[in-house]
């Protein structure tokens, strides 16, 4: 069976000429769920604005079996949605469910369709009565449901959650990670929450310099590394 996400020799350059991908090699494969560990400046969410296009570096990626190309983007972002860290970033239309709705009538869905779409994505994520409410009257952890529902209502193949357990309370933390363990698609978590990612990946991959330090069973690449998640290096043990 191919892969969904398949990257071989990612290389990406900022234009100030900082090196943020030095060849990476990266496999993502159906029904796996697998945490992208690192300090920050390590190159993790620079790599993964490569998976839908927003960055386009040297080498290859492909996403469902599609080269990333200029021309297959608009379907590649069909097949892989990306819930970024700051929940207000991907909020911002009157009402949850207008804002849940968007990114299907953006791509051609009629309005019964996209709405009742959208009000199953919310059901899945434990947040159909707040159709109505504003988003930002909610909670952080409201929040960050809502826009994993809007990524939902696209029916992806593949989420891209980058750091989901920011600014939630060890309730909000448990209850995002009893949602995103039962959601179906092979899944990529971005996140310094070590008990989280722990709980939910069963691989983790390593970033460092902008490099795949060490990649395997979580287990193994957490107990290889000392790291201070307040500062910006690893030190490998010997």
């Amino acid at each position: 069976m191919n892969p969904l996400i398949d990257v071989r020799g990612l290389r990406f350059r900022y234009e100030d000429g900082t090196a943020a991908l030095n060849g990476i090699d990266f496999v993502l494969n159906a029904g796996e769920t697998v945490a992208l560990l690192g300090p920050n400046g390590s190159g993790k969410t620079t790599f993964v604005l490569h998976l839908n296009g927003l960055l386009m570096g040297e080498g290859a990626v492909e996403i469902c079996g599609l080269k990333l190309e200029k021309r297959n983007i608009p379907e590649i972002r069909r097949k892989i949605g990306i819930v970024f860290q700051d929940s207000d970033n991907q909020l911002f239309m009157p009402t949850v469910l207008e804002d849940v709705a968007f990114g299907l009538l953006n791509v051609g869905f009629d309005g019964p369709a996209a709405l009742a779409q959208a009000h199953a994505a919310l059901e899945t994520v434990g947040m159909a009565r707040a159709v109505a409410r504003a988003p930002y009257h909610l909670s952080a952890g409201e929040k960050k449901r809502v826009a994993i529902a809007g990524v939902l209502a696209m029916n992806p193949e593949i989420l891209v959650l980058d750091e989901p357990t920011a600014n939630l309370d060890p309730p909000g933390q448990r209850s995002l990670a009893e949602i995103v363990t039962h959601l179906p698609q092979a899944k990529i978590l971005v996140t310094h929450d070590i008990a989280f990612a722990t709980a939910l990946c069963q691989r983790a991959v390593f970033f460092e310099y902008g490099t795949v330090a060490a990649e395997g069973p979580i287990q193994d690449v957490v107990s290889r590394f000392d790291w201070d998640l307040s500062v910006t290096r690893s030190k490998s043990r010997p």
